[in-house]
């Protein structure tokens, strides 16, 4: 059935774009250039593939990883990662939206997926980094990494509360599927991450290390929407002070300088003058609309498209004189690299491109991740382009272009392509009561708060 379906998708391609059946996809640019909206159609469409033939099967979640070469680390295949799953579940959205679906089979998805979330391990409510996708237990992360994960679980929560406004007034099943994601929701105890209600929030919490872990969470980094979600919880909330005391490290997030010539005011946690990697500017954002968000530390819109900016200008610069750097080919972030896994920055420059990086950016740069977006397709085609859209990451400098996928970098280029296109899933996220309320508790301003 799975080569089935992909057969499908590919003659559905050939056919929105008038090339004959048998062609591959880079046949296509090569016969008839596509037009922006084409592209833009197929990459969100490609993509969103690795969260549906690509899902976890037995739990219809996203997978950590998909290595087209079949090389994968040991029992390591059938992994469910929390956070991307949490971004996978915003794409079947998307896709139900565009029909690239039809509404009752993205519905029977996510069904089966919240029933794999009911009965998986949770931990005060949280799920952990990862988990079996055959039986839903905890895979460890690391040696004192196996409980709870609270920003992982911030981000699947993000996903599941736009899939409940999504089917909130659908019909009887569909209602039903709602009211069950609003439990799992309202059964994370934020405030048990707390550590003995301190004001912060720690990331982990295991049944058998305890806080051993002690990661206290201080911005700025990617966590932003891990305080929104434990701020706005209707049964297990936390009190203003812990996002200013804590996240905010009382006043101590807020910096002011110019990198490339564009202002930052929030201070990247270990990138002093500079900026940290691009998913910092994606992953809490999401669902959490940037457009006009604001408070007392920042304006974010400007913030998120600024740190887009400054990576871009940084490429053009190059000051590591890497091949293939440039105006059209940009954007550093955490993924793959020729040195295992890294966290690519301006800061930590390994000469390694993560598609993600520009293209989860398309909202902030659309112009600019648009050329990103055709120079990846028209001119490397092939060495960076596969069946679940572009692999994770690739080095010129290095020849270097490993046919690997990694969830959580997948996730945001199709959910932020939407949000690009039609603001679809940060409609949805921000028309929740209990994230308006959340905001507003920590004093934040929005359009969608009016």
């Amino acid at each position: 059935m799975k080569y089935i379906g992909i057969s499908l998708f590919l003659l559905a391609i050939a056919l929105s774009t008038g090339t004959a059946l048998g062609q591959s996809t880079k046949a296509i640019t090569s016969k008839k250039k596509l037009t922006d909206e084409q592209l833009l159609n197929l990459v969100e469409r490609q993509t969103f593939q690795y969260f549906w033939d690509g899902a976890e099967p037995n739990s219809g979640l996203a997978r950590e990883r998909y290595h087209a070469d079949g090389d994968y680390p040991l029992n390591d295949k059938n992994v469910v990662a929390t956070g991307a799953a949490g971004f996978g579940v915003m794409a079947i959205i998307a896709a139900i939206d565009r029909h690239y679906i039809t509404r009752q089979a993205g519905f029977q998805r996510l069904q089966k997926a919240i029933s794999f979330l009911e009965k998986a391990d949770r931990f005060h409510g949280a799920w952990p980094h990862w988990m079996y996708g055959e039986t839903g237990k905890v895979k460890p992360f690391g040696a004192n990494d196996d409980g709870g994960d609270l920003v992982e679980t911030a981000y699947l929560a993000q996903g599941l509360l736009c899939v409940r406004q999504y089917f909130r007034n659908g019909n009887t099943a569909e209602k039903q599927l709602a009211t069950r994601i609003d439990k799992l929701w309202k059964e994370i105890d934020w405030n048990w991450y707390r550590n003995g209600d301190k004001n912060v929030l720690y990331w982990h919490w295991s049944p058998r290390v305890g806080w051993k872990m002690n990661f206290a969470v201080t911005g700025y980094n990617e966590c932003l929407i891990m305080y929104i979600m434990a701020a706005s919880s209707p049964t297990h909330g936390v009190p203003a002070q812990v996002y200013h005391e804590g996240w905010a490290r009382k006043g101590g997030i807020d910096t002011n300088i110019k990198v490339y010539g564009y202002p930052i005011r929030l201070k990247h946690n270990g990138s002093p003058g500079n900026v940290g990697p691009l998913f910092w500017a994606q992953y809490s954002y999401l669902g959490l609309s940037p457009k006009g968000l604001t408070d007392r530390y920042a304006n974010y819109w400007m913030e998120n498209q600024n740190h887009t900016l400054i990576h871009r200008a940084y490429c053009i610069d190059n000051p590591k004189r890497f091949k293939g750097y440039g105006a059209d080919c940009w954007g550093l972030t955490a993924s793959y690299s020729v040195n295992g896994y890294a966290g690519h920055s301006p800061t930590e420059d390994l000469g390694v491109i993560s598609p993600t990086a520009a293209l989860a950016s398309y909202p902030y740069t659309p112009a600019y991740s648009l050329k990103m977006m055709r120079h990846l397709y028209e001119d490397l085609g092939d060495k960076v382009w596969g069946k679940y859209g572009f692999y994770d990451a690739f080095s010129e400098t290095a020849n270097w272009y490993p046919k690997r996928y990694l969830g959580i970098d997948q996730g945001p280029i199709a959910v932020m392509i939407e949000n690009g296109r039609s603001g679809l899933l940060w409609n949805l996220f921000m028309s929740c009561p209990e994230i308006k309320t959340g905001l507003k508790k920590l004093d934040f301003k929005s359009p969608y708060l009016k």
